[in-house]
Formats: C-alpha cells, sequence, structure tokens
C-alpha cells in the first residue's frame, strides 16, 4: 500500500476522532469556565451532553452570574433549561435587578419566565415606567353630547404580581371603563372640557391596577374632543320610530276601513240578490191568482195600465240630457 494514502487514511481517521472528542469533550469551554472561575469538571460538560443539554447555554450565564456575584450554581441554571425557560434572560434580569436594588430571587425570575412573561423587560420596566396609550375611548354625558378622550397611563412593572397578573389589556380596559363613568356622570359635557384632570383623579382613585402585574403611577388626559349630538340624535330616531308606529297603525286601521266596505259591498250585492229573487215571484203569484180567481183579467189590464202611466209620468218627469245648459243659456239671453 502507498505510504501517502495510509497518512492520509489516518489523518483523515484522526481528524474524526477529534471532532468526536471534542463534541462530547468541550475542552475549550472548559478552559473558559476554569479561566473565568467557575469551579465545573469536564465530566460535569460530558454529563450535559448525555442529558442533551447544550453546555455553552449552561456555562455562559453561570459565567456572567459568577462576575456578577450572584452565587449560583450549575444545578439551577440547568434545571430551569430542562423545564424550557431561557437560562441567559434569567440570569441578564438577575443582574439588572442587582444593579438597581431590585430584590429578586432566581426562584422567583425562573418562574416568571416560565410563566411566558419577559422578566428582564419587567425589571427594565421597574427601572424605566412605561406609557399606555389608550385607543380614543367615547362617553355621553348627562346632556347627551358625546365626549372623545385619549390618555396615557404611565406604569411600572410590579415583580411581585408578574405570575397570574392581569396584563396591559385589563389596564386599557379600566381606564377605558373609568372615563366613560367619569363622563356619564358628568352633568355636562362643559364640565369635563373645563376640569379633565377630573377624569384621571377619579380614575385614579378607583385603584384600577389591583390584581394586574403593573402599577399605575398616573393617569394623563392627552386629549378632549367633542363629538355628536347623541341626546339628539336617540330622540331623532325614537320620533321615526313613533311617525313609522303611528304609520302602521293608521295602515292598520285602512285596511280594516277597505276590508269592512269590500263587506258591505258584498252584503249590498247579496241583499240585492234577495230583493231580484223575491221579486221573481211576483210574475208566479200573479199567474196563481190568476188561475186560481182571485184576480179578473180586467184587474190585470187595469194593473199594467197604471204600470205604464206611472212609467211615462217618470220619464216625463226626467230633464233629458244637454237640457240644463241649454236652459240656463236661455234664460240668460232672456234677461
Amino acid at each position: 500500500m502507498d505510504p501517502m494514502i495510509t497518512i492520509l487514511l489516518i489523518a483523515v481517521l484522526a481528524i474524526i476522532v477529534l471532532s468526536v472528542f471534542f463534541s462530547f469533550f468541550p475542552v475549550m469551554l472548559w478552559i473558559s469556565a476554569i479561566a473565568s472561575g467557575v469551579r465545573i469538571g469536564i465530566i460535569t460538560l460530558v454529563a450535559m451532553r448525555l442529558r442533551r443539554v447544550t453546555p455553552s447555554r449552561i456555562v455562559n450565564p453561570l459565567i456572567k452570574a459568577t462576575k456578577a456575584g450572584l452565587g449560583l450554581n450549575i444545578n439551577q441554571l440547568e434545571s430551569h433549561f430542562l423545564a424550557g425557560g431561557n437560562v441567559d434572560r434569567v440570569v441578564n434580569a438577575l443582574i439588572a435587578a442587582q444593579r438597581a436594588n431590585i430584590p429578586l430571587e432566581f426562584e422567583r425570575a425562573a418562574a416568571i419566565d416560565l410563566a411566558g412573561r419577559d422578566v428582564l423587560q419587567a425589571v427594565q420596566m421597574s427601572v424605566n415606567p412605561r406609557v399606555i396609550e389608550t385607543p380614543i375611548v367615547s362617553a355621553v354625558a348627562k346632556d347627551g353630547i358625546e365626549v372623545k378622550v385619549r390618555a396615557r397611563v404611565t406604569v411600572r412593572a410590579n415583580i411581585d404580581r408578574l405570575v397570574g397578573g392581569a396584563g396591559e389589556e385589563t389596564i386599557i380596559a379600566r381606564v377605558g371603563e373609568g372615563i366613560v363613568s367619569t363622563n356619564g356622570s358628568s352633568n355636562s359635557h362643559k364640565d369635563v372640557l373645563e376640569n379633565p384632570d377630573l377624569i384621571s383623579r377619579t380614575v385614579l382613585s378607583k385603584g384600577l391596577d389591583a390584581g394586574t402585574a403593573f402599577e399605575i403611577l398616573s393617569i394623563d388626559i392627552a386629549d378632549v374632543d367633542v363629538g355628536k349630538n347623541i341626546g339628539a340624535f336617540l330622540q331623532t330616531e325614537q320620533a321615526e320610530a313613533d311617525k313609522r308606529i303611528a304609520q302602521a297603525k293608521a295602515e292598520e286601521r285602512r285596511a280594516m276601513a277597505v276590508a269592512q266596505e269590500q263587506e258591505m259591498k258584498a252584503r249590498v250585492v247579496e241583499m240585492r240578490a234577495r230583493v231580484v229573487e223575491s221579486e221573481s215571484q211576483v210574475p208566479l203569484a200573479m199567474s196563481e191568482a190568476l188561475r186560481s180567481g182571485k184576480i179578473g183579467v180586467m184587474d190585470y189590464m187595469n194593473l199594467k195600465n197604471i204600470e205604464a202611466d206611472t212609467q211615462m209620468r217618470s220619464t216625463l218627469g226626467k230633464p233629458a240630457e244637454g237640457s240644463n245648459s241649454s236652459d240656463q243659456g236661455d234664460s240668460k239671453n232672456g234677461r
């Protein structure tokens, strides 16, 4: 076998062995920890590999904690990592709290981190309060005028209530409720415009930060605008509704009147039918009277003459068409 090929194979095999060795034995990380004053054995780092824990995510935060004098141990950090927490963020939060003289223990910081909150941001917010701007809150005073208010709420994180405490949405909702309540209890919208600090005083007095992860420092009214005349609008809508109700009732009465009219017309037609039916019995009665001898032929003829004479007189008594206008024209000419 060629010696050159043998040397290459040995070199490749040595590289593979060294790669496997350094993957299980993080020597450089161990040297860095020893140089930083962190007492940790190489066997412990190998055991982390076997427990599927990335050693660098434990050792590097442990180095920062040791340099900051926090007094943490590797078991605390590893258990928090295995629980799914962010070890580096927790250590940074502990360092920031120590620099700001905020009492914060590792167990509480780990619980806050596992609860899904950013513990480092909470510590920073404790040092530097945050301003939350509410959306425009619309409220109506007793005089029916709409008032639109926008407020800025200055809050500070409460470390003790971060676990289980409500978030920013609750603060915004409670402040909006306080604004609506204050404006609704005002006799006139002018009172709110003249004294906007009335809203902030009323809202602060209610203790809206109870049960939340924040502490409200101040509530400042950023903008107050006058909106629509809701009272007049509601009265107009009520009048329109009353008008529609009255129109509906009138339409109902009209429909009932039309129905009654149609019913009366039907009854008139029915009565006329009865009259025609009764009149049809007259010739039959006359025939029966003639056959039975109760009436004579001459009497019947005299009756017919009387009917004809009556019909003639009625015809002569009726004015002819166009006779009124012609008669009136003759009378005017005669005058």
